[in-house]
Order: structure tokens, then C-alpha cells, then sequence
């Protein structure tokens, strides 16, 4: 882990709040840390790109936000996630927020045909990172005062999308972990919900849709409001599917 903590404003609606973000790097991911930093919380960032991390870490200093924490790594590195979570616990004592939002697309075939290392890859990241993350972030977001978690979904869960097997496997998969991992936090000061973003207009959509023009949809910046939602420590919403 490299940047420090403390400096910056905390005037927001997280002033103070500790935020993991996965995928951080770009598209849905990079828009939530920079709103996030604006409203006050200290940002971890977990993506694979260094060098975009490092971007984004200059441009959240520079606005004068609070630090940010950049981990660069690869969610299929299972051990590294428990050291992440190792290290929060050593240097913040817990951890406020956790978003989930780093996703791979697999391949769009039909079921029979999806090759076994992309299947193994898009279950590796939709699904276990997302289960690794819960094993490791519970015991932090439970010592925070309102630990809030958000792992992000898709429209893909709600019908038929021939094609997509791996990427609608996966997401409904993650789904049904969270709610149930939900109702294990009726006791808890813990919230923990799903939240669909729509479309937006991220690199996997456009691997998707090569064809379709990006201008023409709603930018990650735009839908960073819900996201903010969830995270505050006032919200009371458990359990649910939120879309944007």
C-alpha cells in the first residue's frame, strides 16, 4: 500500500468514512473514488493497472481531497485480499465502506462453447473475489460504527440474454451470496446491498457492444449519487436490490 492518510478536506456527506474500491482504476470504479474523496472519505484503491491508479491518486490530491490508498493487484490473487484486509485493520482499525464493483465480462458464445480458462476467469472475479472480500472486510466493516457494503450487479440477472452465460452465471451467483450474506447482518449495525448501475458508459459495455455509440450513454460520473447513498452512515436500506 502506498499514499498517507489525514490532509485534505473532510467536509462531505463521508467525511471521515474509510472506502475500499475495487476496479478503482477506470470507468464506474474511478468515478465513485473521486466522489467519494469529494465527499470526504479516505479511498483504498484495488485495481490491476498501476499506472491509472496512479492518475487518479494525482487527481484526487490535486482537487484536495483526502489522500487515497493505491493497491495495485489482481483480485484472482486470493491471499492478497486477506492482506488487505490485514493491513486495513493495522492502519485504520476498521473499514466504513466497502464497494465491490471490479467485474470481467468473460465472453459472449454460446454455453457450450465458453473456453474453460475465460469461464474459470469470470468466476474467479464476479463471484470467489467478491466471497474472499466478504471474509476478509466482515470483521473490519463490523468494527466500524455503520459499516456499509455495495457490490456492484447487472441487468443481465433479470431475463434471458442468450450469449452472456458466464457473465449472467456469475452475477446472479453474486447476487444470491450478498442477500444472503445480508440476512446474516440483521443483527449488526452492518448494511449491505446490491446495486445496478444500468448502462453506463464503461469499457465493458463497449466490448459488448462495439457497435453502439458511447456518447450517447449515461456517463459513470452520473450515477455516483445512489453509490454516496449507500455508503452514508445513515443508510437503512438492507438486503435490496437498488438500481440507479
Amino acid at each position: 500500500m502506498s499514499a498517507g492518510e489525514g490532509g485534505g478536506r473532510l467536509a462531505g456527506r463521508l467525511a471521515g468514512r474509510v472506502a475500499l474500491v475495487t476496479g478503482a482504476s477506470r470507468g464506474i470504479g474511478a468515478a465513485v473514488a473521486k466522489r467519494f474523496a469529494q465527499e470526504g472519505a479516505t479511498v483504498v484503491l484495488v485495481a490491476r493497472t498501476q499506472g491509472a491508479l496512479e492518475e487518479l491518486d494525482d487527481a484526487i490530491r490535486q482537487a484536495g481531497h483526502p489522500p487515497p490508498v493505491l493497491v495495485p493487484g489482481d483480485l484472482r490473487d486470493f491471499a492478497m485480499i486477506d492482506k488487505i484486509g490485514a493491513a486495513l485493520y493495522q492502519r485504520f482499525g476498521r473499514l466504513d465502506v466497502l464497494v465491490a464493483n471490479a467485474g470481467v465480462l468473460g465472453m459472449l458464445a454460446p454455453v457450450g462453447h465458453i473456453d474453460h480458462k475465460v469461464w474459470d476467469e469470470t468466476v474467479a472475479v464476479n463471484l470467489t473475489a467478491n466471497w474472499r472480500l466478504i471474509r476478509s472486510m466482515d470483521p473490519l466493516l463490523r468494527l466500524s460504527e455503520a459499516g456499509r457494503g455495495i457490490f456492484v450487479t447487472s441487468g443481465v440477472t433479470r431475463g434471458v440474454f442468450p450469449y452472456w452465460g458466464a457473465y449472467a452465471a456469475t452475477k446472479a451467483a453474486l447476487e444470491a451470496l450478498v442477500l444472503t450474506y445480508a440476512g446474516e447482518l440483521a443483527k449488526t449495525k452492518v448494511k449491505v446491498n446490491l446495486l445496478d448501475p444500468g448502462v453506463v458508459r464503461t469499457r465493458l459495455r463497449a466490448t459488448a457492444f462495439p457497435g453502439e455509440d458511447a456518447a450517447k450513454l449515461t456517463p459513470p460520473e452520473a450515477i455516483t449519487d445512489r453509490f454516496v447513498e449507500l455508503a452514508e452512515a445513515g443508510c437503512q436500506r438492507q438486503g435490496e436490490r437498488v438500481r440507479v
